[in-house]
């Protein structure tokens, strides 16, 4: 298993167990994670994963497609450059400790 950290607008953690291969939205959903609902569920369409990656994990999280960008530009209200759709980042050993903040809304 790999923790992955949320944190909430207000500060608030939420630190869940993930599994290699899944995602880190779906995580969030198992978990219940408040502010990922995930409506197209994990098809790159919606924006309502969408996190930001924590500035010390950027360079060690993969680089969003050309897809995911197009998604982000179009679909998220307050994006910033270490935004990315929480659909697209997939468990793995390295990511244990990922810290993934939350936007004030998706």
């Amino acid at each position: 298993m790999t923790r992955i950290v949320f944190i909430q607008q207000d500060g608030r953690q939420q630190a869940v167990d993930a599994q290699s291969g899944q995602s880190v939205m779906q995580a969030a959903i198992g978990a219940m994670v408040p502010g990922i609902t995930a409506d197209c569920g994990g098809a790159c369409t919606c924006a309502t994963c969408h996190g930001y990656v924590d500035e010390q994990w950027v360079p060690r999280v993969p680089a969003p497609s050309a897809d995911e960008l197009d998604m982000i530009d179009a679909g998220c209200l307050d994006a910033l450059p270490n935004s990315r759709l929480t659909c697209q980042i997939k468990i793995t050993g390295e990511l244990e400790g990922l810290v993934i903040r939350l936007p004030p809304q998706n």
